[in-house]
């Protein structure tokens, strides 16, 4: 049995934030139902290419995007703006343990779906709401992009090469890390507060922020700034504390040296075949190193530049000093370490036959993971969760349909 597989999810998120959260909801065992617009679903899956291919090797509706964060899951399409469609949301409430959302702060309450509206018919319900500001606060009706929020918290300020360098200057990252962050702490304030309700029997509301999430996530690059009152720099793949701690370019690829002491230091440059920088008085010490950083790092580049990227990763493993590649997501998915932990796996789809994913990182030995659908087509579960979850007849499902309130499963 999965850890959750007692529980249901009601998600009314799109995109990513809200989806990442109830992806690993879902892998932990919960049934998950996600409600998307007719015709049109979530957002993201038009964000392509690339697309999904179907056996005949032609492009499915199914973008990439969608597909890495809504496995396990049923999807039901549903217009909440129609009051027939907020009342099947009420009903399925009274079926659930958790609703997930993401619209902008007031928008479900014209609806009739706002936590306030919702706990009337079940009071022990965990509500989630997801915004780029929060529910409070002078920028709480802003839309919240992930690119913005990056830039708003801190994050782009000490990310990037050093100002002064070619290239410098603030960098967002290569993957949303503000909305995956949120994703993430919304999956531990939902299982806080289902904790909390077992334990009393009252539900309560989470009010998650993704400019919140944005600085709290600066760990100690926020507490530096707070303790010492200058605003941290960025310094690109160097560190302002450790010589050498950075990148280096190899004749056929990247490569990351962490020399985290003298001895390491040593052992680094006796493999380059250029001890003699060991021994030199101005490189001597990592406080020494970080004095005359301009000119060690030229001289340490010249000489990784002489041998491929895998020489010196077995030059440097043999030698014990810190090292890794820096890979492409060829190089990421054929790495043997990836492979015996099985990251890639495949689901069955209904259109692709097969479907490629990233496996879950929770590695649990009583509860593990579950992969047990690949993510839904649009309303694939519409006319189950109608009659399975609701008890919803025939004619009752054709009227919803003919109203264009829920919507048919689109190939």
């Amino acid at each position: 049995m999965s850890a959750l597989s007692h529980l249901k999810i009601l998600d009314l998120s799109r995109v990513l934030a809200g989806p990442w959260c109830t992806q690993n909801l879902a892998d932990l065992g919960a049934d998950v139902i996600k409600v998307e617009r007719p015709e049109s679903g979530d957002d993201t899956r038009h964000w392509g290419p690339p697309f999904l291919k179907d056996e005949q090797g032609q492009e499915t509706s199914e973008a990439a995007y969608y597909l890495a964060i809504n496995r396990n899951k049923r999807s039901i399409t549903l217009d909440i703006a129609h009051p027939e469609g907020q009342a099947i949301i009420r009903e399925l409430v009274k079926t659930c343990d958790v609703v997930i959302e993401n619209y902008k702060v007031g928008q479900l309450k014209k609806y009739g779906l706002d936590y306030d509206s919702l706990k009337a018919i079940k009071p022990d319900l965990i509500y989630c709401s997801i915004t780029g500001f929060g529910q409070t606060g002078p920028y709480a009706h802003r839309a919240g992009y992930d690119f913005i929020v990056q830039g708003m918290g801190g994050f782009m300020s000490v990310t990037g090469e050093r100002e002064d360098l070619p290239g410098g200057g603030p960098q967002k990252a290569g993957v949303a890390i503000a909305d995956i962050f949120t994703g993430m702490y919304a999956t531990s304030a939902i299982l806080a507060a289902l904790i909390h309700r077992d334990q009393t029997g009252e539900g309560q509301a989470i009010d998650l922020a993704l400019l919140d999430v944005q600085v709290a996530t600066m760990a100690n690059v926020a507490s530096n700034y707070l303790i010492s009152g200058v605003p941290p720099k960025s310094w690109g793949n160097a560190s302002p504390n450790i010589v050498p701690y950075q990148t280096f370019r190899a004749s056929d690829g990247w490569i990351i040296v962490a020399t985290g002491n003298d001895s390491q230091f040593r052992h680094f440059v006796e493999a380059g075949g250029q001890a003699m920088l060991a021994d030199d008085p101005r490189f001597a010490s990592n406080p020494d190193r970080v004095t005359h950083r301009e000119l060690l790092v030229p001289l340490l580049q010249s000489m990784v530049a002489q041998k491929t990227k895998q020489e010196w990763i077995s030059l440097l493993e043999a030698a014990g000093v810190p090292c890794g590649p820096i890979n492409n997501f060829q190089e990421v998915f054929e790495n043997e370490q990836v492979q015996a932990r099985g990251l890639k796996m495949t689901l069955t789809h209904p259109l692709a036959g097969q479907v490629p994913l990233v496996r879950s990182p929770m590695r649990l030995s009583k509860t593990p993971v579950v992969e047990r659908s690949a993510p839904p087509l649009l309303g694939e579960h519409t006319r189950e969760i109608l009659q399975k979850d609701l008890g919803m007849d025939d004619a009752k499902i054709a009227h919803l349909e003919a109203l264009g309130i829920i919507g048919g499963r689109r190939l």
